[in-house]
């Protein structure tokens, strides 16, 4: 049993682990001590009560810092981590009338949970083979323990000011996932490194969502609000640009992270239609066409409704008059109001008769409080951007 082990013999085996690594897919592992995360219960509590949680979080606190909730006995915790790729090769390029929206780097390639799902598979299989009595509870971003957390005190790199686990070798291009177990390894010494005086990440924020070292308010994170499926206020639909889903900013701006590209897994390399689709298709995509292009990604999880309600903003963000037609279309027939009025926003932004004509008829049909008011405060763009409002208006003058 794995009590019964030497402390040598754990070292001992420890190390043929990490030699295996290669073989098992595994960029890097390091262990933690299976001790309750007692500080960062705190860290929780205070950004709960701040209302900073995304919502997307294990909502019991305790079972995200108390292994022992969640594993029967544990004696320690193993942290891995996967590089993946951040350059996209042969991009395509976004031109008028053929714009582009862009999905994050998290979700190029075959869906990391999945990839790493298998990759702590291999790993249980490995110490099982070697181990009698092994017992292991894995888990990958949706569970229960924090994994930055897992993974700074395991030694694979330290917390960065922008809320990635950033690691010496790899930068912050990783995935990360845990295994809870009940062999008592010898714990790996944090990482000593750190970000010093760098503050590059919360000067690029777009929306001033790390609004400290180390501490995000998700309820401005551009990467949270793409996955919501609700309406979205002017500033934050204006500050996303052209993201589909997530965001890269605080990442791509670490000195750190500059020229790091890993493309030694296959399955994480993108399909570079996939990473940037065209905008104007995905507002009439069809759910099995959906599946079909994006299922394999990590950006499908929430379905296709936020990646088309964010196409639309992208459109709106771009100003290609070319997209009206497909808008004012999405704004008359689409059975979503949160489509219908994010449509009425964008076709505000891009401006001109068509568009204007579009959302006077929306005016006079829509029935959905909040679809309407976004047509209303549409309208009222065009007044701030200089567009003839007569030709907007009805025959009493209001609009």
């Amino acid at each position: 049993m794995p009590g019964e082990w030497t402390q040598a013999r754990l070292a001992e085996l420890k190390a043929e682990m990490t030699a295996a690594l290669p073989a098992l897919g595994i960029d890097k592992v390091g262990v933690a001590s299976a001790a309750p995360f007692t500080g960062l219960k705190q860290t929780l509590i205070r950004h709960r009560e701040l209302g900073r949680e995304s919502g997307f979080e294990e909502p019991d606190l305790d079972k995200r810092t108390e292994p022992a909730l969640l594993f029967d006995d544990p004696q320690s915790i193993i942290a891995i981590a996967v590089a993946y790729p951040s350059k996209l090769k042969d991009a395509p390029k976004s031109e008028p009338g053929a714009r582009r929206g862009i999905l994050s780097r998290s979700a190029w390639g075959e869906d990391y949970h999945h990839v790493l799902r298998d990759r702590l598979g291999r790993l249980e299989a490995w110490l099982s083979e070697r181990v009698p009595g092994f017992r292991a509870e894995s888990m990958v971003d949706t569970g229960a323990l924090v994994d930055r957390a897992v993974a700074e005190r395991a030694g694979i790199g330290w917390s960065g000011k922008n809320c990635a686990v950033i690691t010496p070798e790899f930068g912050s291009w990783v995935y990360l996932g845990e295994m809870i177990t009940n062999v008592p390894f010898p714990p790996d010494t944090p990482v000593t490194e750190g970000c010093g005086a760098c503050t590059k990440c919360i000067d690029a924020c777009p929306t001033g969502a790390l609004v400290g070292p180390g501490e995000l308010d998700a309820q401005r994170c551009v990467s949270f609000v793409t996955q919501t499926k609700g309406f979205l206020s002017d500033e934050m639909m204006r500050k996303m640009g052209n993201r589909l889903y997530g965001c890269d900013t605080c990442q791509i701006v670490c000195p750190v992270n500059k020229g790091l590209n890993w493309t030694q897994h296959p399955e994480l390399q993108p399909d570079p239609q996939q990473a940037k689709p065209l905008l104007v298709p995905l507002l009439s995509i069809g759910n099995r066409e959906f599946k079909e292009k994006f299922g394999s990604s990590a950006a499908s999880w929430r379905g296709k409704k936020p990646i088309q309600r964010n196409a639309v903003i992208a459109l709106g963000n771009f100003k290609d008059k070319s997209a009206v037609p497909a808008l004012a279309e999405v704004l008359r027939d689409d059975p979503r109001p949160v489509l219908r009025g994010t449509a009425a926003w964008s076709l505000g932004r891009i401006g001109g008769e068509e568009a204007g004509a579009a959302l006077r008829d929306a005016c006079e049909r829509e029935r959905d409080p909040e679809a309407s008011a976004m047509i209303r405060q549409a309208l009222a763009s065009f007044r701030s951007e200089g567009h003839r409002l007569d030709e907007l208006q009805g025959g009493d003058g209001q609009i």
